[in-house]
C-alpha cells in the first residue's frame, strides 16, 4: 500500500487547510482511515478517524474544528481543518487500518510520508 498526504502549508491561526490522502495498490473502500500528527520533538498521536462505512471518531482536542471524510472511488480520504491553532502546527500523517468500534488498529505497512502543516500566530 502507498499512501500520499498532500495539503499542508503555512496559514495563520484561525484559518483553514484540507489534506487529502491519496492510497494506491490496495482496496481502499476495504479499510479504515486514520489521521495522525507529530509535532516536533513529540509522539505521533491519533486525530481523527473513519471506518469503511464511514463512521467517524475526532480527539477531544480538535473536535468541531476538523472533519474527517473520504471519497472511495477516488481512493482518498480527506481532513478538513477549520479554526486552526498555533498547537495544531505537525506533520499530518494519513494510515489505512481497521476499528473495532472507535478503536483504531493502525496497519503496519500503511504509513504515508505525512504533509507539514504551519499554523502562524
Amino acid at each position: 500500500v502507498q499512501l500520499q498526504a498532500s495539503g499542508g502549508g503555512l496559514v495563520q491561526a484561525g484559518g483553514s487547510l484540507s489534506l487529502s490522502c491519496q492510497a494506491s495498490g490496495s482496496t481502499f473502500s476495504n479499510y479504515a482511515v486514520g489521521w495522525y500528527r507529530q509535532a516536533p520533538g513529540e509522539q505521533r498521536e491519533l486525530v481523527a478517524t473513519i471506518s469503511s462505512v464511514g463512521n467517524t471518531d475526532y480527539k477531544d482536542f480538535i473536535k468541531g474544528r476538523f472533519t474527517i471524510s473520504r471519497d472511495n472511488a477516488k481512493n482518498t480520504a480527506y481532513l478538513q481543518m477549520n479554526s486552526l491553532k498555533t498547537d495544531d502546527t505537525a506533520v499530518y500523517i494519513c494510515n489505512l487500518g481497521s476499528m473495532i468500534g472507535t478503536y483504531y488498529f493502525p496497519g503496519a505497512r500503511s504509513w504515508g510520508q505525512g504533509t507539514l502543516v504551519t499554523v502562524s500566530s
